[in-house]
């Protein structure tokens, strides 16, 4: 392992451990092995390491908790019950990554290259979730399934991660999301 993936993978023990906002450059390299000059080599700045870090975080907690998701559903509503309930029921063991994420977005006013990174993770995740939920390959996930179902059920994600956070008693899991949207297209369907 090179030294920048070595920053990446102490980056993501770091943001585990302490958080986004906590971590720090000297944390990162010692956690990694590596030196203090290869953060600027590598990724240019503390900051875009650990957006680096986060997004690869993000990305293997969401593959661990959906990837080995059997959805007994064929219906879609019932794969997206499945699937927010997978996701909800993995928060309490994922919190520090949880906050993290909250952290991370807190700094995107001040470094426009975090926000990039961040808009290219959320256009594969819209696309993925679409695909799960709906049981298509992403490959045939149209635009406007993108920009439409999967900004609901990408916007459903740091919505019931914030719940968590303020209140884990409270977070609605797919279950209760399920309902709700039953609820609104059952009074759409009223009116």
């Amino acid at each position: 392992m090179g030294h920048k993936e070595q920053l990446l993978e102490g980056a993501k023990q770091c943001l585990y451990a302490k958080g986004y906002a906590r971590t720090t450059a000297r944390d990162i390299v010692a956690a990694s092995g590596a030196n203090l000059a290869s953060i600027g080599y590598h990724y240019g700045s503390k900051e875009a390491l650990l957006t680096a870090a986060m997004v690869d975080a993000v990305g293997e907690w969401a593959d661990r908790v959906t990837g080995s998701l059997r959805v007994e559903r064929s219906d879609p509503m019932g794969r997206f019950e499945e699937v927010m309930n997978r996701l909800a029921g993995s928060y309490p063991g994922a919190r520090t990554m949880v906050a993290a994420n909250f952290e991370a977005l807190a700094q995107l006013d001040h470094r426009p290259e975090l926000r990039d990174q961040l808009v290219e993770a959320h256009a594969i995740a819209r696309r993925s979730l679409v695909a799960l939920v709906l049981d298509t390959p992403e490959e045939e996930v149209a635009e406007e399934q993108e920009s439409g179902l999967g900004s609901l059920l990408l916007a459903l994600i740091p919505g019931t991660m914030a719940m968590f956070l303020v209140d884990p008693g409270s977070t609605p899991d797919g279950t209760r999301l399920a309902e709700g949207v039953r609820s609104l297209a059952g009074a759409e369907a009223r009116d």
